[in-house]
């Protein structure tokens, strides 16, 4: 699926956006984030990206398919920090490693708003992303190696085919009369025969590819012309635009706590 032919894509949308200026504004909301353990930061930055994130181009269907392992992972994160975070304030409750404190409770929900800030915007901006475009833009854009990237491209464009050879494996051993009851013994039996599958057709792609001059060193030509516009830029500005937001409002209300502190 291409950036340009998202279902339901609006025509004002950063689905139409090189998928290198999607990357850009993506790390730069993270690791903004990162230098800090408070909550109005990541609150500041969850909130702008929900009002930014019906232009990402994806219907509200999809939106809430691709992201909802976000939304299941990050109350995990919370959990977990909950339980076993550093001890600080009244203790709720303690059972063997097992210490819950208002410590523990508050760096809980400033960890699952941090990840729900981090993870939301890459996931909706790269929902819309086409393998090919991103490879483009990283060749010809940040002109990283061209046989790294094609390569990484190929293998990509590969696992699509894992899912039918797992059912192909699966037939084939059950019409052989080979399938096993037992469900660990039979999925380890079939990991190990897609692996080997795997190794056999990236030998026979690498093969192939290098015979098509892939692996050459002569500058190489490009079936499409990947370009950084306007369009590009202003979601990058974006990007920086929540992050400095965040950071002000957490500066100016005195919340900021820098990692390295």
């Amino acid at each position: 699926m291409t950036a340009g032919s998202v279902p339901g894509a609006p025509r004002l949308s950063v689905a139409r956006v090189n998928p290198v200026a999607k990357l850009a504004a993506a790390l730069i909301v993270a690791f903004t984030l990162a230098l800090s353990v408070d909550a109005v930061s990541a609150g500041v930055a969850l909130a702008l990206e929900l009002l930014a994130l019906p232009f990402a181009g994806l219907p509200v269907r999809a939106f809430w398919r691709r992201t909802a392992v976000v939304w299941i992972t990050a109350p995990l994160a919370g959990l977990t920090v909950a339980l076993y975070g550093r001890a600080s304030g009244t203790v709720h409750l303690h059972w063997l490693f097992v210490n819950v404190t208002d410590g523990s409770l508050q760096l809980a929900g400033v960890t699952v708003v941090r990840v729900l800030a981090i993870a939301l915007p890459a996931v909706a901006l790269f929902a819309t992303v086409d393998p090919t475009e991103l490879a483009d833009g990283l060749a010809q854009l940040l002109h990283l190696p061209a046989r790294f990237v094609l390569g990484a491209l190929a293998a990509f464009r590969l696992l699509g085919l894992m899912r039918e050879d797992w059912r192909s494996l699966a037939l084939a051993r059950r019409a052989r009369g080979v399938a096993d009851r037992r469900t660990l013994r039979r999925s380890l039996g079939l990991a190990f025969a897609l692996f080997v599958l795997a190794i056999r057709r990236g030998s026979a792609l690498a093969t192939a590819m290098e015979a098509r001059g892939f692996g050459g060193s002569a500058p190489r030509s490009w079936a499409r012309v990947s370009r950084f516009g306007g369009g590009e830029w202003g979601l990058v500005v974006a990007g920086a635009v929540v992050a400095a937001g965040a950071v002000t409002v957490a500066v100016v209300t005195g919340s900021w706590a820098f990692v390295g502190r």
